[in-house]
């Protein structure tokens, strides 16, 4: 196909519309209406966003094995808060001792992507193991969930290391992250047939447009639902 060069064909515009004398929202409007007339899509130069690695429920086993078998119950308890509630590792290093219902197995997740608040949801069978660690925490004096020796909360760097130390010992191809073990949750949930409505509450995304209708779900539905199916998880 032989197009006319661009200078040229701008000329031909040129001479047909410099007797009608037209301003810069003029031009923008005729050629916003000539691609639509020759259903021309706009080519925004976005790279197609690749899916993220989500990893196998053989690779969550071997992975917890090996931080089991550390028996450094602190680890434990990071990484099965970060595979029972999905929250982002962010989230995790700020989470209050006071931040946790116990009776109703909920955590308050303050100021978090977007600066906005959430409740996430953790198992009944997580509740007593929890429970031994704030109890353990507290007699420390402590103030957040998770505290260095220093008696200050794990940064984003300390938590990454952990993560990457067990998963080295677990011999796993794909580095475990924090978000990593988000993504395993919710995919989890889905394959469980668990819908968008009832995950969106926890996962603090943002809201789709198609769940918009859904977004006042009472957060006792999402509950049900997590608990009954939470109860195959694999960890």
């Amino acid at each position: 196909m032989i197009r006319t060069p661009v200078r040229d064909k701008a000329k031909q515009f040129s001479k047909l519309l410099k007797k009608e004398q037209p301003d810069y929202n003029y031009l923008r409007e005729v050629f916003r209406h000539i691609r639509k007339e020759m259903n021309i899509k706009i080519d925004s130069g976005r790279q197609p966003q690749k899916l993220p690695y989500v990893p196998t429920e053989e690779e969550i086993d071997k992975y917890y094995k090996a931080v089991w078998k550390s028996r450094n119950m602190n680890y434990v308890v990071i990484v099965k808060t970060f595979l029972y509630t999905g929250v982002r590792v962010s989230e995790l290093i700020n989470i209050k001792l006071s931040d946790i219902d116990l009776d109703n197995c909920q955590i308050r997740i303050t100021k978090g992507k977007g600066k906005k608040d959430r409740v996430v949801p953790f198992p009944k069978v997580f509740m007593e193991v929890l429970a031994v660690h704030m109890d353990g925490a507290k007699k420390k004096k402590a103030t957040y969930l998770f505290e260095s020796v220093r008696k200050k909360p794990y940064s984003d760097r300390g938590i990454r290391k952990i993560m990457q130390k067990y998963t080295e010992e677990a011999g796993i191809e794909h580095s475990i992250s924090p978000h990593k073990l988000r993504h395993f949750l919710f995919t989890w949930l889905k394959r469980k047939g668990v819908d968008d409505a009832l995950i969106q509450p926890y996962s603090g995304h943002q809201q789709r447009s198609s769940l918009e209708v859904y977004s006042k779900l009472s957060l006792s539905d999402c509950q049900e639902e997590y608990e009954k199916q939470i109860k195959n998880f694999p960890v």
